[in-house]
């Protein structure tokens, strides 16, 4: 299916002959989510990002799908059962993007220590229990001092007591965004990135019928009518909430900066995401995650009131995190001059919200008496002397200041809010990633209630939770042996194993959609044949505009390969030049917009100053 930018400039065209059920502002994941299912259920949809889809802050997490790591450190188990409900629903519907990657956590005997052995015992059984993994050869396993260094012999002895694993899965965000929102595309929605919603369309009772949106390309201004408008923006909800509003500004959202650094894995080897303490006695924890043949670390948890477009990497991030890394990896001596290269990403926060530190903050603690219930209550449910009923009511008997919980009636997830203003603006903001699908589904139900009692249209909620995104339909309990299939497609088309492989695990079921672009396409100058066959897919059906488009968000090739990257951002530039059929100008312009790109991912000021 074309998702393209001559795809764009149509959806733009449609998007102003016609009044919309439902119009959504902003594609990152929150978007992307209720668009899949708006789409799916009949709607006639239009999305628009200012931006490129997952430009803010749905490329820049931890890139996990999590059941519960830092719920786990604060036994807020509501929200652990919650979680890992969604995270099993992603890893059905997106099969080829999350990925098991169990969690290795090491625990040290120190001062505000946020887990002994017991402790994380305990811990670990719940979440399996909740996860509906124990028994299984997922489930969680207690470590010795001994067996953790020899799983990671670099890792810090000093202080060591032992350690645990458990079930975690690693994620492509930017990918699982992009691949709702090809799906969407897929089903009819009108979608088109680099289109920002300036100010809104009223009717003559004040409710907001429309907007009147800009071409960020173009110049140009049209106006996009609507039956109901949803606000997905994220940090920018409260901006898109003001647009018009001269009184009575709304304040919800309360973002927080987190920052990840990236190393060659000969500086630091790790076999497995592994996330302890700081080592500070702050309460917080932090993740050292392999990936490709780079290791990336983070995360910072600070309050955020900066350009939302544009978090940076401060040398104070640098030296929290290189103390904390170096510190449990004592033969590391990571410098700033390691790290290849980095992100900054805004959560979006609710204000309010106690649980707001993402990787944990110490914003308060359990009481005895409800954890030693709790601890009971297990026991005895392992013993098979009490039945889950019992676990679950024990569960909702803890009081604890740092349960995420819901902020009202409305919220359709733990630490996420759905308001209606009086305007009739609906707003979606705050959770998780791991929550994108079910934010998305009670954001549905009220749209498609307003549509049935205002406007007399009927539709019937897809069932999101066995509904594929794009590149999804595969087994989900048999992936590797289908991805293998489809890897085998592409090396009867002449690419060779590693190249075709590649291919498949980034595209999943769409994998044979690149490797039939063999028919027509051959090498571009400079370029293998897989950058050119994934270069080309990505702008014909992935609406790719720009070189950072590509290095950033289709692939994460500036991330993760960043020392191969210098040779190709040339002949990538060159190829997207004669594609688009940009000026020189043009092309010189998205060239200095991919240096500045990689400057700022290359920390290249802060390194000159460190000289």
């Amino acid at each position: 299916m074309r998702f393209s930018k001559d795809t764009r400039q149509r959806a733009i065209e449609k998007l102003q002959d016609r009044t919309l059920d439902l119009l959504i502002i902003g594609g990152g994941i929150t978007g992307a989510g209720v668009a899949i299912q708006a789409a799916a259920s009949g709607l006639e949809t239009g999305l628009i990002e200012m931006q490129d889809f997952a430009e803010g802050t749905s490329s820049r997490s931890t890139k996990l799908v999590h059941g519960g790591i830092r719920y786990l450190k604060q036994f807020d188990v509501e929200v652990v059962s919650d979680t890992v409900q969604e995270r099993a629903v992603v890893q059905q519907i997106a099969p080829h993007i999350p990925k098991a990657d169990p969690m290795l956590l090491p625990v040290y005997d120190e001062p505000n220590a946020t887990f002994n052995m017991f402790r994380l015992k305990v811990a670990m059984d719940l979440y399996d229990l909740l996860a509906g993994v124990s028994n299984s050869p997922l489930a969680n396993k207690t470590l010795t001092k001994e067996e953790v260094l020899e799983r990671e012999p670099q890792i810090k002895a000093e202080g060591l007591v032992g350690g645990g694993q458990y079930l975690d899965y690693n994620n492509n965000d930017a990918r699982l965004v992009i691949e709702n929102i090809k799906r969407a595309n897929q089903d009819g929605a009108l979608i088109a990135s680099r289109v920002k919603a300036e100010s809104f369309l009223f009717d003559e009772e004040g409710q907001i019928n429309g907007v009147v949106a800009k071409d960020m390309l173009s110049g140009e201004t049209f106006e996009i009518k609507a039956r109901t408008v949803i606000n997905t923006s994220g940090p920018w909800s409260d901006l898109v909430r003001n647009l018009n509003k001269e009184d009575d500004q709304i304040q919800q959202m309360r973002p927080t900066k987190g920052v990840h650094l990236v190393v060659d894995n000969s500086k630091i080897k790790v076999p497995q995401p592994t996330y302890f303490d700081t080592g500070l006695g702050d309460g917080r924890m932090v993740f050292v995650i392999p990936r490709e043949n780079k290791t990336y670390f983070g995360t910072t948890d600070t309050d955020y009131t900066g350009d939302l477009a544009h978090p940076t990497v401060t040398q104070d991030d640098v030296d929290y995190l290189l103390g904390i890394v170096n510190n449990r990896f004592p033969e590391a001596n990571i410098s700033i001059h390691d790290v290849e290269s980095s992100w900054a990403g805004l959560r979006p926060l609710i204000s309010g919200n106690k649980a707001s530190d993402y990787n944990g903050g110490n914003n308060g603690s359990i009481s005895d008496e409800s954890f030693d219930h709790l601890i009971s209550t297990v026991g005895s449910y392992l013993n098979k002397e009490t039945t889950r009923d019992d676990v679950e009511e024990a569960i909702g008997q803890i009081e604890t200041s740092t349960s995420e919980k819901a902020n009202d009636p409305s919220a359709v997830s733990r630490g996420s809010s759905l308001d209606i203003d009086d305007n009739g603006l609906i707003t979606l903001a705050g959770g998780k990633i791991t929550d994108y699908r079910k934010m998305a589904e009670g954001a549905m139900k009220a749209i498609i209630e307003i549509l049935s009692t205002q406007y007399q249209k009927q539709f019937t909620l897809v069932n999101s939770k066995t509904y594929p995104v794009s590149g999804g339909e595969l087994n989900p309990a048999n992936v590797d042996s289908e991805l293998e299939t489809f890897a085998q497609l592409g090396v009867k088309r002449g690419l060779d194993k590693a190249d075709a492989s590649y291919i498949a695990r980034v595209f999943g079921s769409n994998a044979p959609r690149v490797f039939n672009l063999v028919t027509t396409l051959e090498a571009a100058e400079g370029l293998s044949l897989r950058d050119t066959l994934v270069l080309h897919y990505t702008m014909r059906e992935e609406m790719a505009l720009t070189p950072v488009d590509y290095f950033l968000r289709r692939t994460n090739h500036l991330l993760f390969m960043r020392e191969t990257l210098d040779e190709l951002t040339l002949p990538i530039t060159n190829e997207m030049a004669r594609y688009f059929e940009w000026s020189e100008e043009e092309k010189q312009a998205h060239l200095d917009e991919l240096a500045a790109v990689l400057d700022e991912s290359d920390l290249k000021e802060l390194k000159e100053n460190a000289k």
